[in-house]
């Protein structure tokens, strides 16, 4: 592996999964990182992001550095060509260039503007790390993508060991505007799985469909909850009328009379989560949310793992 920036760089996803399972057998392995170093770079908050990569990189034997770009450092540049007489003290090109010559692996977290989908989507922040970078990129989450969330989410989801589950990827309310990250990113690796998945949102809510063909939607939460195995809840907002929040109609807070039309299902989330606004508290109390949190930890260790990995054999 020689980067970790979407599904399309972890090769074959149900090996990954299984390899990532096995590996909670022996969780410690610090022969195969001592002497190496990670950078984490957050360009935006994070909890679970940044403390499962902390320890994955531990178990690993790995030292590890934490940079608060957005807080501690100089404000960055990001135009190619830019005349810097504003604000901004450091080009993009220079820092990255500088971070990667004292790590053997960069992971960085930045979300979208909101503003400007072309701009999101085209994924400069993440591209420009992969592009100046000297040792492999892992993205800690992007403009658009999650992998390491949704590679801990097919962890889960496995681990449940029904074959053939089905799923429901429900959008769910927030104060906020949120990204489409989580969602796209879910899509994205469960077309790699043998799960039956569906996709309920309100009209106006329609992804991209780079991420949701092939995936039935339905604008019906019952009926999308019918039978499910799992219910995945996410929020984010229009892709069309991009940054935006649509007016919803009806209440789609999951709870429990919602949860009660599905298999049993076991709800998720990538968490945080705002309490009786995505769900209801019994839902999330009820749910498997940190299981899923835990999962963080040895998704993020499978990724080092393969990377480092990749980066001895090429000594």
């Amino acid at each position: 592996m020689k980067k970790f920036i979407s599904v399309d760089d972890a090769g074959d996803v149900k090996a990954l999964v299984d390899e990532a399972i096995n590996l909670k057998k022996t969780v410690y392995t610090p022969e195969l990182g001592r002497g190496k170093t990670i950078g984490l770079v957050f360009l935006n908050p994070s909890l679970r992001t940044r403390l499962s990569t902390h320890r994955a990189a531990l178990n690993l034997g790995m030292d590890v550095m934490v940079m608060n770009l957005n807080n501690d450092g100089w404000n960055i540049e990001f135009q190619d060509g830019a005349v810097m007489d504003g604000g901004s003290q450091e080009h993009i090109k220079d820092a990255v260039k500088v971070m990667s010559q004292y790590c053997d692996i960069l992971g960085v977290r930045s979300f979208p503007g909101l503003k400007n989908r072309e701009e999101d989507y085209n994924e400069n922040i993440m591209s420009d790390f992969v592009k100046y970078s000297d040792v492999p990129v892992v993205s800690l989450e992007s403009a658009t993508l999650h992998p390491l969330q949704s590679l801990t989410d097919m962890i889960t989801i496995k681990e449940s060991g029904i074959k053939r589950p089905k799923i429901a990827v429900s959008w769910a309310p927030h104060p906020r505007v949120l990204p489409q990250a989580v969602t796209n990113s879910f899509l994205q690796w469960v077309k790699h799985t043998d799960a039956e998945v569906v996709l309920t949102h309100p009209k106006g809510y329609e992804l991209k469909e780079e991420f949701t063909n092939g995936i039935p939607i339905i604008n019906n939460q019952q009926e999308a909850f019918e039978g499910a195995d799992f219910v995945y809840a996410k929020n984010w907002s229009s892709y069309a009328h991009y940054g935006e929040k649509p007016d919803v109609e009806g209440n789609w807070t999951i709870d429990d009379k919602l949860m009660s039309l599905t298999n049993n299902g076991k709800f998720m989330h990538c968490l945080p989560i705002r309490r009786n606004v995505v769900a209801t508290d019994s839902v999330i109390d009820n749910s498997i949310v940190y299981k899923q949190a835990k999962n963080r930890e040895i998704g993020a260790q499978i990724v080092l793992k393969k990377i480092i990995q990749s980066i001895d054999n090429s000594l």
